[in-house]
């Protein structure tokens, strides 16, 4: 009984807001940290059974490095997505102070904006160097690949790729979803 007289204190527009923090939030999290897990552990298989390619490729190695960065970066971007699933709880407060004001929130969305911007710019980079790597590689195969097969491109090689899009897919679920809860608070 006090749950409906307190959801029924909460104006209905900012309960409305808050449905969409809540289940863009939780969609959000939940994509970018099944994106983010497949692709660490994309990572790690590549790295441990995969060859040392790193000494032949300089680029591989950059490529992987950077990769691992986005990944970082997409574990501060899963905590922004929770953090706006919080926001939702607090917008459902019925004492009025401990809502969130709008500008404080625009100020988080935008902070989430960024960190997955900055995050899928550096698996961008880190993408280019690995795809560079192996087009490099898939240029010179006919001439060395027979001479020294472990020049040639691997599975492994294209692990790292995948690994890669994922994380470029994770971040864009990030960007995708803020632009949204943007969207959506800016029209209250």
């Amino acid at each position: 009984m006090t749950d409906q007289s307190e959801s029924q204190s909460v104006p209905a527009p900012l309960r409305q807001i808050a449905r969409t923090f809540s289940r863009t939030g939780w969609i959000s999290f939940w994509s970018q940290v099944v994106l983010g897990v497949i692709s660490g552990v994309v990572l790690l298989v590549s790295s441990a059974f995969g060859r040392n390619t790193t000494v032949n490729n300089p680029g591989t190695g950059f490529g992987a490095f950077l990769a691992v960065c986005g990944l970082l970066v997409l574990a501060g971007s899963i905590y922004m997505a929770f953090r706006y699933t919080s926001i939702a709880k607090q917008l459902q407060s019925p004492n009025p102070s401990q809502r969130p004001r709008k500008a404080d929130t625009i100020q988080v969305l935008r902070l989430g904006l960024m960190v997955n911007l900055a995050g899928m710019l550096i698996t961008l980079f880190g993408a280019y160097a690995i795809v560079g790597t192996l087009v490099g590689k898939a240029l010179s195969i006919g001439q060395t690949a027979l001479l020294d097969p472990s020049r040639g491109i691997s599975g492994f090689d294209m692990f790292v790729v995948q690994a890669n899009i994922n994380t470029i897919g994770a971040h864009f679920v990030g960007i995708v979803a803020t632009l949204w809860l943007l969207h959506r608070i800016s029209r209250t």
